[in-house]
Formats: structure tokens, sequence, C-alpha cells
């Protein structure tokens, strides 16, 4: 089975973590132009952004197994039967992948890709975060609601997390490595029909500082 994969340097690191079998071939490209020219038995965009244009190119690839990195977008807002899959980084290496199936791919089609990566699986509801990237993208706000009350410093408020819940990093850090942008635009899109997901002020001013200083 040959996989064709968009994906940058940390995604691809992330992704070859898993222990696939010898019998999977990977082919990693750069962009889409090389992505739509493979041949290959199912593909993969980690790099996904949720574009009229790119999603055309992406739907000449069907009806083999197209994967796309989209978070914050449902398969509605899609509007293509793409497989979404959850691929923040730090969450893409893990031992099950969380994924959404579009109405119109059985579970058995992606069973039998899954059973292929030998990876495990878990199917989320079709709704933007999925079920991982929505919780911590709320712990996340949530520490930057603190850090902006001035109860306590960013480097405090990760050891509290790591010491009180025995998570791998604190909130802070963690937003180091999925990306203060993936994490305001999901906040965005969850606040739309979710007062609770506000982001916070100081969040709002890390992102427009972020934003001014490239």
């Amino acid at each position: 089975m040959t996989i064709a994969i968009l994906a940058d340097d940390t995604l691809k690191n992330e992704w070859l973590q898993h222990q696939f079998p010898e019998d999977i071939t990977f082919i990693w490209v750069d962009s889409m132009s090389s992505l739509t020219m493979l041949d290959a038995d199912a593909y993969a965009d980690l790099l996904f952004r949720n574009d009229p244009e790119r999603n055309q190119h992406l739907a000449k690839l069907l009806p083999k197994p197209v994967l796309v990195n989209a978070v914050e977008y449902t398969t509605a807002d899609i509007r293509h039967p793409f497989i979404r899959i959850n691929g923040w980084p730090t969450l893409l290496k893990r031992n099950i992948a969380e994924i959404v199936l579009p109405v119109s791919i059985t579970e058995n089609a992606v069973k039998e890709l899954f059973a292929a990566f030998n990876w495990q699986y878990q199917l989320a509801p079709d709704v933007p975060g999925m079920i991982t990237a929505r919780v911590l993208a709320m712990i996340i706000n949530e520490a930057y609601f603190t850090l902006g009350a001035g109860v306590s410093s960013r480097e405090e408020i990760d050891i509290a997390m790591k010491l009180g819940t025995n998570y791998p990093m604190g909130p802070f850090d963690w937003t180091e490595k999925i990306g203060l942008q993936r994490v305001y635009a999901l906040l965005q899109q969850l606040h739309l029909t979710d007062t609770r997901y506000a982001p916070a002020p100081a969040l709002e001013s890390a992102v427009q500082s972020q934003q001014s200083n490239p």
C-alpha cells in the first residue's frame, strides 16, 4: 500500500513515530501540486486549510481515501467527503488516531485502512475540535484568563498543571507546540455556537502580538 502525504517536518516526524508495517510505503511531498500528481492508495493533507481551491484539488483524488488535518472545520464546512484526522502537533503521534467520517464513508472502509496502518482509531463527533482539541483549547484559554488576571505566571501555571493533573505539558508549553494561531482559530469556531469558548483577552493580545511580529 502506498500513501502520499503532504506535511511539514514536525508532523512528518510525529507520523513516523508509529510502527507501520513494512509493506506500507510513504511518499512525502511539500506541495499540493505534487500530492495531486501522485498515484497512491490513499492520501493525507496534514497542512490542510479549508480553502475552496485546495478542496477542489483534493476532491480529484476521490474516491480513494483522503485524510485531512481539519481540526476546527466540520465536514459540512469542507463540503467534500474527506476523512478528518486530529493532526495537531503532539496529538498526531498518539497510539489512537482521532478521526471523523463523512456520511458517505462507512466505518468498514476506514477500519481496513487503519488496520493496514496497524494504527488504532477513535471515531469522534463531527464538530469543531472533535474531542481532544476542544478540551485542550478550553484548558489553554482558562490558563490565559488566569494569566490575564495576574493570578500567576506562565511558568507557575505550567508547573501547577503538570504536578496537579499529571499532564505531560502545561497549557503554555502545549500552546508553543500546537501553535497559538491553531488554538485561537478553534476557539473562534467554537465561540460561534457556545459563549463559553470566548477567547481570553490575554490570548487575543498574544495572537495580535504574534501577527504584528511574525
